[in-house]
């Protein structure tokens, strides 16, 4: 039987959580995190041992980059611990790949980075972006359904300390949940914060601030303004699309409507 626990999160961000596991909020969680896990492990969504998979990808030391998420993909197959990722072994040019990732892969291309060839984002884990979902676990089939087991406490006290430790980190803030945290990123010093609609179906143009401009015109340029950032503060660029990975079944990936 899995057992949720502190010691599930690798040292160096226990570290950056202080004593937030004495807290009773952190008790709270795990309290109901196991009650959920011994009800039917099997339904949740991703596998309990990834829950903390963006924490284990991306050490502390490594953060360039935040891409806030909401909660974890909740259909079959397709939560892996990081937001918006997906299995690399799901076709770009399937009914199941999500609109988000499409959007987000049509993005790239409109900046000139080219398209994603999968939904696999690991890659970008293990260059600093943080890939963080505001609810780490889901109910198979109901979305939203673990947002008020706790998670959002840990998630809160994380994002707090992370923007108060690293000055000169990117925050990427899609839509109006992740824009939510917008007060704790700014207790931070010098971070780029790029806000803009989320890249989930027709809501990606329908603000202010579009992901991307009505007809694929253009993006919202975010993945370019990170580079130019971290460029200006002599950190690493990332490579957000792997050329050497790059495949003809691509072109699927603007073939199918969201």
């Amino acid at each position: 039987m899995y057992q949720f626990s502190k010691d599930d999160i690798p040292q160096d961000w226990r570290g950056l959580l202080g004593d937030f596991f004495e807290t009773a909020q952190w008790h709270q969680l795990q309290q109901n995190l196991r009650a959920e896990l011994d009800l039917d492990t099997e339904c949740i969504c991703p596998e309990p041992d990834h829950f903390f998979k963006a924490l284990q990808l991306t050490p502390l030391n490594s953060v360039q980059a935040v891409i806030l998420g909401q909660d974890p993909y909740h259909s079959p197959g397709l939560a892996q611990g990081l937001a918006f990722s997906i299995p690399k072994d799901i076709p770009t040019n399937s009914r199941v790949f999500p609109s988000s990732l499409r959007n987000i892969s049509k993005a790239l291309a409109l900046e000139g980075f080219g398209a994603l060839p999968n939904g696999d984002l690991q890659d970008w884990a293990k260059q600093g972006v943080l890939l963080l979902n505001t609810a780490l676990s889901v109910k198979l089939g109901e979305a939203g359904s673990h947002t008020g087991l706790g998670w959002q406490f840990f998630i809160d006290r994380l994002i707090t300390e992370l923007a108060k430790a690293k000055p000169h980190l990117v925050w990427m803030l899609w839509g109006g949940h992740a824009q939510s945290k917008l007060p704790l990123i700014e207790l931070g010093t010098n971070q780029l914060i790029l806000q803009s609609s989320h890249p989930s179906g027709l809501g990606v143009y329908k603000t202010s601030r579009p992901f991307l401009q009505a007809g694929g015109a253009a993006s919202c340029g975010h993945f370019t303004q990170a580079n130019k950032w971290l460029r200006q503060h002599r950190n690493t660029e990332i490579q957000w699309v792997n050329t050497s990975l790059t495949t003809s079944h691509q072109i699927g990936l603007f073939n199918i409507r969201d």
